[in-house]
């Protein structure tokens, strides 16, 4: 396994990590115990989770997980989307951020968050308040880095301006959808985080699982796929785009003889400032594919040739992003 520092920290992150939104729901808790083991075993140290995925089952699983083998695990957990009915309930002020770590540590089983991200921008707190209260955890020990999610690249700089001018704590990361079938990020983010020395976390690395290869189109999902499961997303496969995307990566995936998961992640690993890719799991079989992406070169040829073919999109709407209501 390879490790990268996270943007310009110290903080070493394996480059394939381990994303969990699926636990507790596509996938069980005993299920998703045996992902994390194997994904331990295999050298991924960067677990990523929320306090909202699958109503927080997803942190209480990683917690019961984890227990023993605690020190192994780079963890990152989230908060900021609505967690509740209260108008507290949402957000990144201090009131909602002091509460939800509390409840994070509490369901992770652990008296500190390696890195604790602000799930989206929140326009309605003054980022003054979000940055001093992330900077009074990080000093009160229970939390060791601090970083941002779907942030627009104005966003993340106006933080960075501020924690630079306040003395406070500064982002280290910020995690937006990146992959072959969303680029948007290269525009502004990625030029960005290469200035700022951000380390960039690219979440849907694989679309989804469009970039597996697994779809052919809308009808007759696979059993248990996020297509099956979530009628929202499987809207997305009525995209020609993304259809036609999924044949090309799939047919240069058979030319290489590797997996179109394989060559998908691995070009994101290739990409400047990426420092770790969140890629999901519900069995050990694909964590095992997802690691063996971490070995793949690519050469330049077939970097130019992924970008030609994908080039497009770079300027249509990102595949995927959060924002509060």
């Amino acid at each position: 396994m390879e490790y990268r520092n996270l943007g310009s920290s110290g903080l070493k992150v394996s480059v394939v990590g381990l994303g969990t939104n699926a636990f507790g729901k596509r996938a069980d808790k005993e299920s998703s115990i045996r992902v994390i083991h194997a994904s331990l075993d295999a050298g991924v140290n960067f677990i990523d989770t929320a306090n909202i995925y699958t109503g927080t089952l997803s942190e209480s699983i990683i917690g019961e997980a984890i227990e023993g083998r605690r020190h192994e695990v780079v963890l990152a957990t989230k908060a900021g989307l609505v967690a509740g009915e209260g108008p507290n309930e949402r957000g990144s002020s201090r009131v909602h951020l002091m509460r939800e770590v509390e409840a994070s540590l509490r369901r992770l089983r652990t008296d500190y968050i390696d890195l604790y991200q602000i799930h989206t921008f929140d326009p309605y707190t003054p980022l003054e308040e979000t940055l001093r209260t992330l900077d009074d955890l990080v000093r009160a020990g229970k939390v060791r880095y601090i970083g941002a999610s779907n942030y627009a690249a104005w966003q993340l700089m106006k933080a960075l301006g501020i924690s630079d001018r306040l003395g406070l704590t500064r982002y280290v990361s910020i995690q937006p959808s990146y992959s072959l079938a969303d680029r948007t990020p290269e525009l502004e983010l990625v030029p960005l985080c290469l200035d700022q020395g951000i380390g960039l976390i690219p979440y849907f690395p694989l679309a989804g699982g469009i970039l597996t290869g697994k779809y052919s189109g809308p009808s007759n999902p696979p059993a248990g796929s996020r297509a099956d499961k979530d009628p929202n997303f499987a809207k997305r496969l009525k995209e020609e785009q993304y259809m036609t995307l999924a044949a090309q990566v799939n047919q240069a995936a058979q030319e290489m003889g590797v997996t179109p998961s394989a060559l998908s992640l691995a070009w994101l690993m290739h990409q400047p400032a990426v420092s770790t890719v969140i890629v999901g799991a519900t069995k050990v079989e694909q964590v095992e594919q997802n690691v063996q992406s971490a070995d793949l070169h690519l050469d330049d040829e077939t970097l130019a040739r992924l970008d030609e073919m994908t080039a497009h999109f770079k300027y249509g709407p990102p595949f995927s992003y959060a924002r509060l209501p």
